[in-house]
């Protein structure tokens, strides 16, 4: 029982204590409490001084009657532990209501805030879980994040919402806005809600109503993704490539060896058929302002992970989205898949992405091509998926082959191995940086 209790004293004093932690952004605002402190006892003392010699009964509170240096050591031991019982019933009354837990975690939750804010500015292009995957692991090291998502889908309730209400297809950006809030909010749940049943509203997301919704409310999609993101407190932002209406078409090698064209994302993945080229309908839609500008101040941009047909290359295509990248003084990387894709993929190496990839944007738009090298045993694969064979051919650029693998769900990234594993591509250029990396050591 009494070690016990020294545990907690010595868990409450550390508690406390956690408040002068380096970089909470917390002491220079006490100092200059304690500077206004002093400044208005300077001010009362001032007046007491001029209405010298005092009344008697300030000449008791004011303690005259003792000798001068007693008076000031006890002033001085009543008026600090005055102020920090102030400062410490303060903090329980105004904090308390707000703190998950309890409120001797808020320095530690306040200095982890901190150091995700100074963090490196990353931008990933995609869309779909692997997108997201990545952005779950990032959130853990910076809040400077900006997800930059396709709007070509028009499969399942984002479709549907699509044709019947003509708003851009929001189930990309929930995924994102839902990776980038706190996974184990009551209120991400329900955004990813999705109503099952026979109604009309079997197959929706409540996430994705509640983006169509803010759209009307707000005149406009963007402003929908960001009151959405405000509602979820993301960390991070979450931006469309491109604002217009784009349509994403294919010429498809079917199992026949017969050719055929296919306009729509979701009809595009056929067992067995083999994606030869996509195109965008139309061709050369304008980008969206912000996500260009995202790219150019990036200290490090990721391409993928996530479906490479649909979608990856149709944020790629985007001409001022690749001009961009061409452009971006960042590292680029383009984060291979770990395994193939039904319909899509079918076959692939490592060296056929990268080929594709070349084929639609050329090789320039990325610097660094980062590749999965393990396999976990006792992984049984989806019918008609392969894991993505390390053959490299034709790939002209750096490659970094890491374990990337989910131990959980083999075919798919890890991700805090991803995002640890791209965050060290960081040049060292400023201290923040160094930091960040001192703390992705195993």
């Amino acid at each position: 029982m009494e070690e016990r209790g020294k545990r907690t004293t010595e868990s409450g004093w550390h508690c406390h204590l956690g408040w002068l932690r380096p970089g909470l952004g917390v002491k220079r605002w006490l100092f200059l409490l304690a500077l206004g402190v002093g400044a208005l006892s300077l001010a009362i003392a001032s007046i007491l001084r001029a209405l010298y010699p005092l009344p008697m009964l300030f000449y008791y509170l004011t303690g005259q009657f003792l000798p001068r240096s007693v008076r000031i050591a006890v002033f001085l031991l009543v008026g600090s532990g005055l102020l920090g019982f102030g400062l410490w019933g303060l903090n329980r009354s105004l904090l308390e209501p707000f703190v998950v837990g309890s409120v001797c975690s808020l320095p530690q939750a306040l200095y982890e805030y901190r150091r995700r804010e100074r963090g490196p500015k990353v931008v990933v292009i995609g869309g779909g879980h692997g997108q997201a995957t990545l952005l779950r692991g990032l959130k853990a090291y910076t809040t400077n994040l900006t997800a930059i998502v396709t709007v070509a889908d028009d499969g399942g309730s984002s479709g549907r919402l699509r044709r019947e209400l003509g708003v851009l297809p929001p189930g990309d950006f929930r995924n994102c806005i839902a990776a980038l809030a706190d996974d184990e909010s009551l209120v991400t749940q329900l955004f990813q809600y999705r109503f099952g049943g026979e109604a009309s509203l079997t197959g929706h997301s409540f996430g994705n109503l509640l983006i169509t919704a803010m759209a009307e409310i707000t005149g406009s999609f963007e402003s929908a993704l960001e009151a959405s993101s405000r509602v979820l407190a993301i960390q991070g932002r979450v931006l469309p490539s491109t604002l217009q209406a784009i349509t994403l078409c294919a010429d498809v090698q079917r199992a026949d060896g017969s050719p055929m064209r296919v306009c729509g994302e979701s009809r595009i993945p056929q067992p067995g058929s083999r994606v030869l080229r996509v195109t965008l309908e139309p061709a050369s839609p304008l980008a969206y302002p912000q996500a260009v500008q995202a790219i150019l101040e990036a200290d490090l941009i990721v391409l993928g992970p996530g479906s490479l047909y649909t979608s990856l290359l149709p944020n790629l295509m985007v001409p001022q989205i690749a001009q961009a990248l061409r452009n971006a003084a960042a590292p680029r990387v383009y984060v291979c898949n770990v395994a193939t894709q039904v319909g899509e993929t079918e076959g692939y190496t490592a060296g056929d992405h990268w080929a594709a990839l070349q084929q639609h944007v050329g090789t320039d738009v990325a610097s660094v091509m980062m590749v999965n090298t393990r396999i976990p045993a006792h992984t049984t694969l989806p019918e008609g998926v392969a894991w993505v064979r390390g053959d490299l051919s034709g790939v002209a650029v750096r490659v970094l082959r890491e374990d990337l693998v989910d131990e959980s769900v083999g075919w798919r990234h890890d991700s805090d191995k991803l995002a640890r594993a791209v965050l060290r591509l960081i040049p060292d250029k400023s201290r923040r940086v160094v930091q960040l990396l001192r703390l992705l050591e195993p």
